[in-house]
């Protein structure tokens, strides 16, 4: 099973350029061969050769592969301590921010940060990157239309202000859809751009192997300018921050010294 996983990888790195090696084995294991085994196939080898004759199933594999959950306000304290305490002294310093919302999934997070951000500068003067490995999470980002379950801890005037209601649907308002800009990105393979005032990348660490985190936090400290604050999920704890250039800003929030 490991050496018919291994040549998996390798095929898959080939054909997409994401090194699985770099994800937790076990887990990823388990996931692909359930979906392997639900669309009828044997082994990884018939599993992959189908994938390169069927478009249809390499998007299939991306999305379980990025493992696409997300919501709106995901964790709502912790969009709180950023709306009321990070945000602001950012912009003591800056007036136009520079955010990055890495590894977006479906574009909740991208647009939280826009409505949060709406409530402290003019909508004209935010601009947010998204980027995402998954062109199918990236076009439905860009549709911003969204299930009532990923609104659910949005606040009532948020709700009211920004999404309008389409055939039982959420849509996003054309103006906070303004403020993002998507983009495809693989994060252990890709450059980073520079000068950050705000890196958010949440719930995505915790599938990788500690070299592969050791990699980004690197990559992600470069990215940042000084003071710049880096911001993760509430399981992705970064227990020695100071080997990054890092400081603990608040829980789950890192300024770059």
């Amino acid at each position: 099973m490991a050496s018919d996983y291994e040549k998996f990888a390798d095929q898959i790195k080939r054909k997409t350029g994401i090194d699985l090696s770099l994800y937790k084995e076990a887990q990823m294991l388990r996931r692909l061969t359930s979906l392997y085994e639900k669309k009828g196939y044997q082994n990884f080898g018939e599993y992959y050769n189908a994938i390169e004759n069927d478009p249809k199933l390499l998007h299939e594999f991306l999305d379980r592969m990025t493992i696409n959950v997300s919501e709106f306000y995901r964790n709502g304290k912790r969009w709180e301590v950023l709306e009321n305490k990070i945000l602001p002294k950012l912009l003591e310093k800056n007036k136009t921010l520079k955010v990055w919302s890495a590894a977006c999934s479906t574009g909740e997070e991208p647009y939280t940060i826009a409505m949060i951000l709406s409530k402290l500068v003019p909508l004209q003067q935010i601009s947010i990157l998204a980027t995402d490995i998954d062109d199918n999470v990236i076009a439905r980002a860009k549709m911003g239309v969204y299930p009532e379950r990923s609104l659910q801890e949005v606040p009532p005037d948020i709700k009211k202000r920004y999404f309008s209601t389409e055939g039982g649907f959420y849509k996003v308002s054309d103006e906070i859809k303004r403020t993002v800009t998507f983009k495809k990105q693989n994060l252990l393979a890709d450059r980073f751009d520079s000068n950050f005032d705000l890196i958010v990348c949440r719930n995505v660490l915790i599938y990788f192997t500690e070299d592969a985190k050791d990699l980004l936090y690197k990559k992600f400290s470069a990215a940042l300018k000084q003071d710049g604050i880096f911001f993760v999920g509430s399981t992705e704890q970064i227990f020695n921050p100071g080997s990054y250039g890092f400081e603990t800003e608040d829980t789950f929030f890192y300024r770059k010294k």
